[in-house]
């Protein structure tokens, strides 16, 4: 099972985010996503985070918070757990990233950009809870076909 990090910088009422358009064959193309990767070998996932958003933006963080698990499921793809932080302090000044195009987004605009609906679930999530979450996304293709929060369905996400 895949093991990865996906971390959401806040700035201003801004998260920065990453519009996939540059690699070949990225199952994530043309869809915009926070900054992230794979865990690697004897690699934690806050280890993993921070350099990954090192590696994408040139950014170093000051914070970073670990927010929840999401667990995404596929009829398609290897199933993948995706520990995701947030942060809001960092220095360095952003480069350009090899897997697409960076760009601060207004958090009132996020959701009618072209993500993954699942994502729309967690951005939500990191907006109204503090706490820890777990949650697990179910897929058929591209199409979210259930959620579940914290092991409850969730209806109408």
């Amino acid at each position: 099972m895949k093991q990865t990090t996906l971390c959401y910088i806040e700035r201003d009422g801004q998260y920065l985010m990453l519009h996939r358009t540059k690699k070949a064959d990225d199952y994530n193309h043309d869809k915009w996503i926070g900054i992230g990767g794979h865990i690697e070998a004897d690699e934690t996932p806050m280890d993993c985070a921070l350099r990954e958003v090192w590696e994408e933006t040139g950014l170093q963080l000051l914070d970073c918070t670990a927010r929840g698990i999401v667990r995404f499921r596929s009829d398609e793809c290897e199933d993948e757990d995706m520990h995701l932080f947030s942060a809001s302090s960092f220095t360095g000044e952003i480069t350009d990233c090899d897997e697409g195009d960076l760009a601060w987004i207004d958090k009132a605009d996020l959701l009618r950009l072209t993500m993954w609906e699942g994502d729309k679930i967690f951005l939500r999530l990191l907006e109204t809870r503090r706490d820890f979450f777990d949650l697990t996304l179910n897929y058929r293709g591209e199409t979210l076909a259930s959620a579940f929060l914290d092991g409850q369905a969730l209806e109408n996400w």
